[in-house]
């Protein structure tokens, strides 16, 4: 749908729309790509390696994956999320893709306009999300055909642009540059507003008989009894009333207030930083960023001859810190809370050949052990295994404790990477009461938002989804299913299947199903 006022939204609630999507990367954009009406159906003469799958699929070729028992369609499937829909739909887009398979797709995709719901899609800079703002010379984790979206190719787009695509693998700029073109060549721009910051997201109580909004009254978080009536688009209608602000110019931004019946977080989990919660965190020298410490390097903060840095984290943010540190001969101290043999290590769950500097640095975490005599092929960088912070002193030192010892380590700077958490601050209490467990705030690999398995619709609050990493798929591969889930959910919500099949009989033949 078109933006009014030349990309400006209202601030007097005159928009009210259907669907509002608070994010703007991959999530928000396959899901905007569902929602503009772009229709995923079993391909004529199809196969698939799962012979169950496959004849479940067969036995309603005619019906649209939006139409379709997600929850029959998933029973008995395995795969590395835990949300079902997810493991689905990778297993359709990819099937067999983590045995090293290339088999094709049985999925067949149509654009049906017709179906599309209107919405928006909100998001801080241009669709991509947090890719635009990664470091650009580091090659991504996943394959890149895990990191596509349905209807253009990663690898073929890449390809156009560069001759040497390595491993199939491909850097966080074209990864950015990809999900921007995306948007342009699927034509979904009119759907995205860029250059905003959400300020809040509450429910606002209606009237049940008539459907209108009560001025100024919002629903407590979690008790929306009484709270929503029904909707001219067919969705339970407890308006959500979104706020925020639009940058327009490099000096002006304006405030926009949009009404929507549903709303979705996509919202990734890059935002806000996790700290270790020690003491002299909050010193100067201490950072939490990646771009920050490739900062401090390229003003030459630190060098060869400087007291080394402390790594902390033994995930692959960390381990970018580490090579991009080693590349430049500045000393490394690298400590981390697992032991080096860890099944959940992240380095030993990657193949070698595919990820070599990944194995490096875990080489080096195995080779320069402190208090290892040996520890001699990489020169200035020493690991310590099984060692927690204690604190930070102001005179640039760090307190280690691990099993047996309590080194005080002299460092320059420490850099602090073990994750990040999502920033919900446009919820009541941050979110925290969506979350599985709500006596703890929300975390994406530990506490992520509770939501029903099929639908992906919060089980707190009806009209409020969550995908992507608020949910636990912190890949790009498994964040494809929830869109599914969504649009499903809200498809069938809209217009009953019983409805729509008279209509979709009649193009059926034009579709070749």
């Amino acid at each position: 749908m078109p933006i009014l006022n030349e990309n400006i939204l209202p601030d007097d609630f005159s928009l009210t729309v259907p669907v509002v999507v608070v994010g703007n990367g991959p999530s928000g954009i396959c899901l905007s790509y569902l929602l503009s009406g772009y229709t995923p159906y079993l391909a004529p003469g199809a196969t698939h390696p799962n012979p169950l799958l496959l004849g479940k699929l067969q036995e309603r070729p005619e019906l649209s994956f939006l139409d379709q028992d997600l929850e029959y369609l998933c029973e008995g499937l395995e795969g590395r999320s835990k949300n079902p829909v997810a493991v689905l739909f990778d297993s359709l887009i990819l099937p067999d893709s983590d045995f090293g398979s290339d088999c094709t797709s049985p999925l067949q995709w149509y654009h049906k306009p017709e179906q599309a719901i209107s919405h928006l899609v909100f998001g801080k800079g241009p669709p991509g999300g947090v890719w635009h703002a990664m470091e650009g010379s580091m090659l991504t984790l996943s394959l890149a055909k895990w990191m596509e979206l349905p209807g253009l190719r990663l690898k073929d787009w890449v390809r156009e642009k560069r001759r040497n695509l390595r491993n199939d693998r491909v850097t966080p700029g074209e990864i950015a540059s990809y999900y921007k073109h995306y948007v342009s060549i699927m034509g979904l721009q009119d759907n995205f507003v860029r250059n905003t910051h959400i300020l809040s997201v509450r429910r606002m109580k209606c009237d049940q008989e008539t459907g209108e909004r009560e001025d100024q009254t919002y629903c407590l978080p979690g008790h929306h009894k009484n709270c929503y009536a029904y909707s001219e688009h067919g969705f339970s209608k407890g308006l959500w009333e979104v706020r925020g602000v639009q940058k327009v110019s490099e000096n002006l931004e304006v405030p926009f207030a949009v009404c929507a019946e549903n709303v979705v977080l996509a919202t990734g989990t890059q935002d806000k930083p996790a700290w270790l919660g020690v003491k002299g965190e909050d010193l100067p020298y201490v950072y939490h960023d990646f771009r920050q410490f490739e900062e401090a390097i390229s003003r030459r903060m630190v060098d060869e001859i400087s007291e080394p840095i402390l790594i902390i984290g033994a995930g692959l943010m960390a381990a970018d810190a580490v090579l991009a540190a080693h590349h430049l001969n500045i000393p490394v101290y690298h400590a981390f809370r697992r032991s080096i043999s860890d099944p959940a290590l992240i380095f030993n769950q990657l193949p070698k050949v595919l990820y070599p500097e990944y194995h490096k640095v875990h080489q080096m975490m195995q080779l320069q052990v402190q208090g290892n005599s040996d520890a001699n092929s990489y020169p200035g960088y020493t690991s310590y295994p099984k060692h927690q912070v204690v604190a930070f002193t102001k005179d640039k030192k760090c307190i280690l404790e691990g099993d047996r010892s309590r080194p005080v380590l002299r460092i320059s700077m420490a850099v602090v990477l073990i994750g990040a958490h999502p920033n919900l601050s446009f919820l009541p209490d941050d979110g925290q009461y969506l979350a599985v467990n709500s006596q703890q705030p929300i975390s994406c690999r530990h506490n992520p938002v509770d939501i029903d398995p099929i639908t992906y619709e919060s089980t707190q609050e009806p009209n409020l989804f969550a995908m992507g990493p608020l949910v636990g798929d912190n890949f790009v591969r498994f964040l494809k299913g929830g869109a599914i889930a969504i649009a499903s959910a809200l498809q069938k919500r809209r217009c009953p299947l019983e409805v729509r099949t008279s209509n979709e009989t009649s193009s059926e033949s034009s579709l070749g199903i």
